[in-house]
């Protein structure tokens, strides 16, 4: 789409994980959204295929949220929350600790994805030197882990794009599981694959070799989206857990876009049966309308952090934002929203024709694989000969031409639609990519 003319300046923005002289000779610009749709500037329908940035789970600019954001502003638009507070932030961290696993309750505020994550991992280096352990400094990531662009969550963070310009400032004491992705023995699962159990084991080895006096925590996504939708295997989420408690280990879960009903529940946690000791979120907590995030912590952890201090501040840690007004009366509409709507219930009911539409592409050429779990699904492609990443560039510039937002990584098609899609808008979006992906053939 070649943007029409009267649009503002593109020279002085810097845009984000962009190819910015790219996209500025052939910008895709979106003018507004409502429900399922974004608008673009020369007035077309964009079917939204990723809620946004994983992110709008209820769809947009939902009245009731609009209406809360709207009404808080007019009333205090910011309070301090150093030595002060204010109802809503009281409110919303109960809200927000009614949808987490049994005994996750305690709630610390952020404003992105990547401030949870850097929180969650303090927090754990903190537990330790509470309890006098405070040798315990290691952090344990995944290969092909995305934990956001601070510094620690590219240190425990996988992906080599991310972390290579900035190498030589990464966290030191730092190590990666492999990552559990096996075109060979999964390709084409359904849910989550049978086999990879046993890569969780690797764990013991990385044990073994540091002492697991040393280790602070391990970080996972429970299934990781931002590095093309790798499902976890069955029995593996259990043997990190298990290996971790063992060991006296934390287990953080990276929760920032599998919360909030993308797997038909509150929490991939939740869905999974397995229930870490931290939970970083953002995205849909808020519905993406205010920035916000949060870390829910197992009350045993915040006490020994809160209680191991005789007086004063407890935890040197926090944000100008941090429960802002706005993001507070977001969140509390959102989570109402979700609740009166039944959206969790509802992404587990689409999940089974959402699975049946996502793996009518098998047979579409150069698809090598589809994975999928709740309304999430990754649809990898064969790469162009010295060309890897082009085939999905060019499937997602035709896909918006062709009125559909998608997101890709590398060779993968990500799919992850608003919580309200309906059955024949699923049929609509995978229908499209099929059509595209046999155009450029």
């Amino acid at each position: 789409m070649n943007a029409p003319n009267g649009l503002p300046d593109l020279s002085h923005l810097w845009m984000p994980f962009t190819a910015n002289r790219q996209f500025k000779s052939q910008p895709r610009l979106l003018a507004s959204a409502k429900g399922m749709y974004y608008t673009s500037v020369d007035g077309r329908q964009i079917l939204d295929g990723t809620s946004g940035l994983w992110c709008v789970n209820a769809g947009h600019c939902r009245d009731e949220i609009v209406q809360a954001i709207t009404r808080q502003a007019a009333e205090m638009d910011y309070a301090p929350g150093f030595q002060l507070g204010h109802p809503l932030a009281f409110e919303a961290a109960s809200a927000v600790a009614g949808l987490m696993p049994q005994g996750l309750d305690r709630i610390f505020f952020t404003n992105s994805g990547s401030e949870s994550v850097d929180t969650a991992l303090k927090i754990a280096l903190a537990y330790h030197r509470a309890r006098g352990e405070g040798q315990r400094t290691r952090l344990i990531g995944r290969e092909r882990g995305y934990h956001g662009v601070g510094f620690g969550g590219i240190s425990v963070g996988g992906i080599s794009p991310n972390r290579k310009t900035f190498s030589g400032a990464l966290l030191p004491a730092v190590d990666h599981l492999p990552h559990t992705h096996n075109l060979e023995k999964n390709a084409f699962s359904k849910g989550q694959p049978a086999w990879g159990e046993q890569l969780a084991d690797e764990l013991e080895r990385i044990v073994a070799l540091h002492d697991p006096s040393t280790i602070a925590a391990v970080i996972v996504e429970p299934m990781a989206g931002s590095t093309g939708v790798l499902i976890p295997p069955k029995g593996y989420l259990e043997r990190l857990r298990a290996i971790t408690a063992k060991y006296g280990i934390l287990l953080i879960f990276d929760e920032v876009i599998t919360g909030y009903g993308r797997l038909g529940a509150a929490t991939a946690s939740e869905f999974l049966g397995v229930t870490p000791d931290l939970i970083s979120m953002a995205k849909g907590i808020s519905n993406a309308a205010v920035p916000a995030g949060a870390v829910a912590v197992k009350r045993d952890v915040h006490d020994a952090i809160v209680n191991g201090v005789q007086g004063g501040i407890e935890f040197f840690h926090g944000y100008t934002y941090s429960a802002h007004p706005l993001a507070a009366a977001a969140i509390l509409a959102t989570l109402d929203l979700y609740k009166r709507e039944n959206l969790f219930t509802r992404a587990r009911e689409l999940a089974p024709a959402f699975e049946a539409a996502a793996h009518s592409l098998k047979a579409v050429p150069n698809v090598i694989d589809i994975r999928n779990i709740g309304l999430v699904a990754g649809i990898e492609l064969a790469p162009r000969e010295g060309a890897p990443g082009a085939r999905a560039a060019e499937a997602f510039q035709k896909c918006f031409d062709n009125g559909l937002m998608v997101r890709y990584t590398g060779d993968t098609i990500a799919v992850s639609p608003p919580l309200i899609i309906e059955e024949a808008q699923i049929t609509e979006l995978f229908q499209k990519i099929g059509n595209v992906l046999k155009e450029i053939a």
